[in-house]
C-alpha cells in the first residue's frame, strides 16, 4: 500500500449508517470521520493502548506485548501513531506477518503521516486495519489537533490501558475522557522514581484498574 490518495479516503458523517455509535457519547461528536482501509472494523470491541512518546525500553515491550496478546483474543488496539507506546501497540497488533488489523487515529489528514518516521507503520495499518481522521485531507499537524484526536481513541475503546505517562500529558487526557464516557480504565504501575510512573499512579490513586498482565483486563472487558 501506497500513502493513502484522496481518491481512497472515504467520508462518513453522523448520519451515515457506518458512523460509529459509541463516538455519539462524546458531548462533541465529530461531525464526520475520513477512514482509510476496512471500515466495518469500526464495529469490533476495541482497547486503547496509550501513554508517553518517550518511553523507556521496558515501556516499549510492555506496550508490544500486551497489544499483541489483547489481539490474540480478538480485541481491536487502537492508537495514536505517535512515537513510543502508540507506535509500539500498533506493531504488538499487527504481529510478526505485519497483517493482523489496529486502528490508528490520526491528528493530521489521513494524506499527511505524523511523526514521517512512521510512514511503513501507517502503510501496514492501512493495508490490514484502519486509518481513522476528523480532519479533512491536506491537514498537517497542529497542537490543538492531538486532544481532539484523543478524545475520538476514548470514546471508540472499551477499555483505555495507559503504558507510561508524565503527571501532564495527552494519554492522562485520554484516559479522563474515557472515565467521564464510563471506559474501563487501566494501568500499569511502576517505579516512584520514573516521572512516566507519575501519570499511571495518579490514575490509580483516582481508581483505574492496575495491571499486571493481559488477563487483568481480559477478566474486565469479558462482560462486554
Amino acid at each position: 500500500m501506497n500513502k493513502p490518495k484522496n481518491s481512497d479516503i472515504i467520508q462518513i458523517r453522523q448520519n451515515s449508517a457506518g458512523y460509529p455509535a459509541r463516538l455519539l457519547d462524546l458531548y462533541d461528536p465529530p461531525n464526520s470521520l475520513y477512514i482509510y482501509g476496512d471500515i466495518r472494523l469500526l464495529d469490533l470491541p476495541m482497547v486503547a493502548i496509550v501513554g508517553s512518546r518517550k518511553a523507556s525500553q521496558e515501556g516499549i515491550k510492555n506496550a508490544h506485548y500486551f497489544a499483541q496478546a489483547l489481539s490474540a483474543k480478538g480485541y481491536l488496539i487502537i492508537s495514536g501513531l505517535a512515537r513510543g507506546i502508540d507506535g509500539a501497540a500498533h506493531l504488538g497488533a499487527l504481529g510478526q506477518k505485519q497483517d493482523r488489523p489496529t486502528i490508528a487515529v490520526c491528528g493530521t489528514g489521513l494524506d499527511i503521516v505524523y511523526p514521517k518516521e512512521h510512514q511503513r507503520l501507517a502503510q501496514a495499518i492501512g493495508s490490514s486495519g484502519l486509518l481513522v481522521s476528523e480532519l479533512e485531507p491536506g491537514l498537517g499537524p497542529k497542537a490543538w489537533h492531538f486532544p481532539r484526536r484523543n478524545r475520538i481513541i476514548a470514546a471508540l475503546a472499551l477499555g483505555i490501558l495507559v503504558i507510561e505517562a508524565a503527571e501532564r500529558s495527552g494519554s492522562l487526557i485520554t484516559a479522563k475522557i474515557g472515565l467521564e464516557l464510563g471506559r474501563e480504565i487501566f494501568a500499569i504501575p511502576g517505579s516512584i522514581h520514573h516521572p512516566l510512573s507519575r501519570g499511571c499512579h495518579q490514575l490509580l490513586q483516582q481508581g483505574a484498574k492496575l495491571v499486571q498482565s493481559p488477563k487483568d483486563i481480559l477478566e474486565e472487558l469479558e462482560n462486554w
